[in-house]
């Protein structure tokens, strides 16, 4: 078990490393590209953990980014809300 958190603790180390030669410099895009990180690790452990199909895998991860999606437009219309 620890051996496999050195290893995942490691590739996101070298993902971050990455990121700063890239010169990614606003902490916007630092922050979407830790969510994508954590959202490619996460896929890859439901994928390994054979808890769906590899079709219906993609069919529920599609389900889940499209309500990301409509979670984010309400939380930006709550706050125009309370803005005015």
């Amino acid at each position: 078990m620890y051996i496999l958190n050195m290893k995942n603790s490691k590739f996101i180390i070298d993902k971050f490393a990455k990121l700063i030669e890239q010169g990614l410099l606003t902490s916007k895009d630092l922050s979407a590209e830790i969510l994508n990180i954590f959202k490619s690790k996460r896929d890859e452990f439901i994928f390994k953990m054979k808890l769906t199909s590899k079709d219906e895998f993609d069919v529920l991860s599609k389900r889940v980014e499209n309500l990301e999606i409509k979670i984010k437009k309400l939380e930006s219309k709550k706050k125009q809300k309370l803005n005015r």
